[in-house]
């Protein structure tokens, strides 16, 4: 069956169970992966499974050798015996003669020892090692239903501790005092005449490891007290919150969507929490100019059952951990995996080897998040000088959410994996202009059309990627796949509206009216994600990274 129309399936199925038969995102998406494995054809799988490892062959060049661009982890051995293949075996086996150097577009020029076999003008022709034709064989023999489980597990695999921990961390900063700490500190640093910019920096900074739903039931306590004292703003201090904080949520792992993203892109995490963070931080900015516009053009009251209130927020820090110790959570981990990933930015061999297997070890985005996890826990049992049980019930808690967002992503995971099996990356490349960029809008408007239609926008970014991806392991971006995560994580910004259940907790908790909620905080992160996509476009150019 085509590529497409396998795709047009899958997502009528996930999209359309969502919110048509209101199923849960996890059971969407796993009988999406399902019915897409179903569909896919033996040959389809073998297709993909060549296609995945083999080196493509570009062309036949005038002197009789052969252009070849291999991928990473592909490169050709002289000497070697390759298998010709376009899809199905062309029984041509070819010796390889490696005779020039990689041309600035990757292209490899090699000869082969007993002239080229016919055919292999073909298009989808490529050379591949008798060993993965026979893995090839084997993995399109396999069941749907194992197809299926190899996809969840490998997500799991991947991500599946980081969340959970993620989880412990957020839960233990809240319930510690460290989160209303930073708060304070970067609210007393600033002063109130600057508190909007304190809450958009507060909100970026606590969504790192926590949600977004959390960080704003935690933050507009605070945006309520100032309200009072000073009798406006409102309205900006609101979108404050919401700018920092949905921005971090979309692009600076180890929240779900980037790191779900990121894995499947085989992106590096400390490479990912540095650009999420510059580019988070200019699109925040921009937040922040619209919310100020936005403040002087509407006003809007307190909640009715908040406006005539005498409650203050409870600002007794006695119990609260040192501003030192309540960030520590969270610059760990960016320290250490930032730390490990700037070994990948020198030559092999000119760090120290015992230097290089310390921060390998200690930058493993597992370990850093243990360590981070394990201080978040102590820093609660010094705080609220607690007991076992009480750390113990902590950690219950935020595994219970931790755990329906594993599952989705494990099953968005699975979705993707069968989409990639179906070939669909090289019907949607032949599709693409030639120009790679356009990858990012293209990114960036799947993934927003996939958010408009039901609402999460961590939904969004796992199933857009799960189409993207194939694209770019398929050829060679010009870019780093960086940039395409961005993009996606951009892309899951516009346009929140009714189906989205963030919408309704800033309606809600803010009283602002449904059309006040969209004319604010949606246009607000519908321009954020612009921003941003126009941000990694321009870093794509810049400093491609390649």
């Amino acid at each position: 069956m085509n590529p497409l129309l396998i795709l047009a399936i899958g997502m009528l199925i996930v999209i359309g169970g969502i919110l048509l038969l209101r199923l849960h995102a996890f059971l969407a998406l796993l009988l999406g992966a399902v019915v897409v494995a179903g569909l896919t054809g033996r040959q389809q799988l073998f297709a993909s499974a060549i296609a995945s490892a083999s080196v493509p062959i570009v062309a036949v060049s005038a002197a009789g050798g052969l252009d070849v661009r291999p991928g990473k982890g592909r490169a050709l051995i002289a000497g070697t015996t390759y298998l010709v293949v376009d899809g199905v075996l062309s029984h041509d086996a070819v010796e390889v003669i490696i005779a020039g150097p990689r041309t600035s577009a990757g292209v490899h020029h090699v000869r082969l020892a007993g002239g080229v076999p016919a055919g292999v003008e073909h298009s989808r022709a490529s050379l591949a090692h008798a060993t993965l034709v026979d893995q090839a064989r084997s993995e399109a023999a396999l069941s749907v239903g194992r197809r299926v489980a190899t996809g969840f597990g490998d997500i799991v695999g991947g991500i599946g501790i980081v969340i959970a921990l993620a989880a412990i961390i957020g839960e233990c900063m809240m319930r510690s005092g460290a989160a209303d700490r930073i708060v304070w500190s970067i609210r007393r640093l600033l002063g109130d005449a600057y508190a909007p910019q304190a809450f958009v920096a507060s909100g970026f900074v606590l969504c790192i490891p926590m949600f977004f739903d959390t960080v704003f039931y935690l933050m507009l306590p605070l945006a309520k007290t100032l309200r009072r004292q000073t009798g406006r703003h409102w309205v900006l201090y609101v979108l404050c919150v919401v700018a920092g904080a949905t921005m971090a949520h979309a692009l600076v792992p180890p929240t779900p969507g980037p790191l779900m993203v990121i894995s499947e892109l085989g992106v590096n995490m400390g490479l990912m929490m540095v650009g999420g963070i510059i580019v988070g931080s200019i699109a925040a900015t921009a937040g922040y100019l619209y919310a100020v516009w936005a403040d002087r053009r509407w006003d809007a009251p307190l909640p009715e059952e908040e406006a005539g209130s005498t409650h203050r927020l409870e600002t007794d820090q006695s119990s609260w951990p040192p501003l030192a110790v309540a960030i520590l959570p969270i610059l760990l981990p960016v320290i250490l995996i930032s730390g490990s990933s700037l070994l990948d930015l020198y030559p092999a061999g000119s760090v120290p080897p015992a230097w290089t297997a310390y921060l390998r070890f200690w930058g493993d985005k597992n370990v850093a998040l243990v360590v981070s996890a394990a201080l978040a826990l102590a820093m609660l049992w010094w705080a609220r000088r607690g007991t076992l049980r009480d750390l113990s019930r902590t950690t219950q808690d935020a595994l219970s959410s931790a755990g329906v967002i594993i599952l989705i992503i494990a099953a968005g995971g699975a979705f993707g994996a069968a989409l990639k099996q179906t070939g669909i990356a090289t019907t949607l490349t032949d599709l693409m202009p030639a120009a790679k960029v356009a990858l990012l809008p293209l990114s960036f408007l799947i993934t927003s059309t996939i958010r408009i239609a039901q609402g999460s926008a961590t939904v969004a970014m796992i199933t857009a990627v799960g189409i993207v991806a194939p694209i770019v392991a398929a050829g060679d971006l010009g870019y780093h796949p960086l940039y395409v995560a961005l993009a996606i994580g951009c892309g899951s910004k516009p346009i929140p509206w009714m189906n989205d259940s963030g919408f309704w907790i800033i309606s809600r908790m803010s009283g602002f009216s449904e059309v006040q909620t969209l004319r604010t905080a949606s246009a607000m992160m519908s321009l954020m994600g612009v921003v941003g996509l126009a941000v990694t476009m321009l870093g794509s150019w810049l400093v491609p990274l390649v």
